[in-house]
């Protein structure tokens, strides 16, 4: 695999926390990371039924559109008890006609938990899918997991999404407890990017 020699890339995101976290990644290797809300770009419809499908999905799109090399992120939550439910469908299950509801997504979770009578644990893990595709529409996949369990109530107020009810393995606060920055360090977006610059920088 090619190492990578530009001096800009473009994170297929429009969401701003996702977007900080990506510049904090890439600093230390001196690419200037820019976002796809500021270049103006619409977001694609996701209509893939994988992680991977979708996060290609962005990053061709995003390549396609700017010639910049682009990198999209596709992720979810998978319950075991669910069928690995709601995996790629994770943010869909937060949709209301007002925007995104996570709590009533938290809630779903773990009512459906209840109503099969699945005995806790409830074990679930995070998963990321990396796409790294470029102009030429040639791409490089690095997928990323993080194992834990889902739990009740939700507990802690940092972090997004589903993090207040899932706690990684190893430890016994959830990702909403924990302080972003050690989260970042060990989660399923973390482990992807490891694999992503070990390939490309190392």
């Amino acid at each position: 695999m090619p190492k990578f020699s530009e001096k800009r890339l473009l994170v297929a995101t429009h969401n701003a926390g996702k977007l900080e976290e990506m510049k904090a990644l890439f600093a230390p290797f001196g690419v200037e990371v820019v976002g796809a809300k500021e270049m103006n770009l619409p977001e694609p419809e996701e209509t893939g039924t994988t992680f991977v499908e979708n996060a290609r999905i962005k990053a061709h799109a995003a390549a396609k559109a700017t010639g910049l090399p682009a990198l999209s992120d596709d992720s979810g939550i998978e319950v075991d008890a669910l069928d690995k439910a709601p995996g790629v469908y994770t943010a869909d299950w937060s949709e209301t006609p007002n925007g995104r509801d996570f709590v009533m997504a938290m809630t779903k979770t773990h009512d459906l938990l209840v109503a099969k009578g699945a005995p806790e644990p409830w074990t679930a893990r995070f998963c990321c899918t990396l796409v790294l595709a470029w102009p030429d529409g040639h791409d490089e996949v690095f997928p990323g997991v993080m194992e834990g369990k889902v739990v009740w109530p939700m507990r802690g107020d940092q972090g997004h999404g589903y993090d207040p009810i899932f706690v990684p393995e190893g430890y016994d606060i959830t990702f909403g407890e924990m302080d972003r920055w050690e989260k970042n360090e060990i989660s399923h977006r973390a482990d992807a990017f490891r694999k992503l610059t070990g390939a490309l920088f190392d």
